[in-house]
């Protein structure tokens, strides 16, 4: 497994974060419990911070508002990449960056567009970032993985691993 730190990972990740669009949100509820949702990345911006539309009306508001600790985890099954996020979660009222991040797709949400009254950002600020892809693409997995079946060796560098600590 090769190894990415620094910047290069930094990098894949904002590319893989913003690739990927859907992650599931995992908050902690009311009686301690994990519970996980779909949520569609808007951003990854430059310190990080992952930016999504939510409503102030929601129970994942409320759990964030309890708890910041959350988990982000981003799956592409088909291309085999895979992110996982530890963070800290807040609500954000800020008009201007909403306008920045607005698109029309949004609107199936938020009936009212930005004028919707419970609309809201909530931000992710990474603590511990990891992923995982192919090194070399699908295909060279697939027949590395096939080579160590028949040789019953261990596969020789078919993922790439990274790690952010902030």
């Amino acid at each position: 497994m090769t190894e990415l730190t620094g910047i290069e990972a930094r990098d894949r990740v904002k590319e893989l974060v913003e690739d990927i669009d859907i992650t599931m949100l995992t908050t902690v509820d009311a009686d301690g419990r994990l519970v996980s949702r779909p949520m569609s990345t808007r951003e990854m911006d430059d310190d990080g911070v992952i930016w999504f539309f939510t409503s102030d009306e929601t129970k994942k508001a409320d759990e964030v508002e309890a708890d910041h600790d959350v988990n982000l985890a981003y799956c592409d099954a088909k291309g085999m990449r895979y992110v996982s996020v530890a963070g800290r979660a807040t609500i954000v009222h800020d008009r201007a960056r909403m306008e920045q991040l607005w698109s029309p797709s949004l609107d199936i949400w938020f009936e009212e567009g930005l004028d919707t009254p419970d609309i809201a950002l909530l931000t992710v600020t990474p603590i511990v970032t990891e992923f995982w892809e192919p090194a070399h693409g699908t295909l060279a997995m697939a027949a590395g993985m096939l080579k160590a079946l028949v040789t019953r060796e261990t596969p020789d560098d078919t993922m790439n691993h990274g790690r952010l600590v902030r």
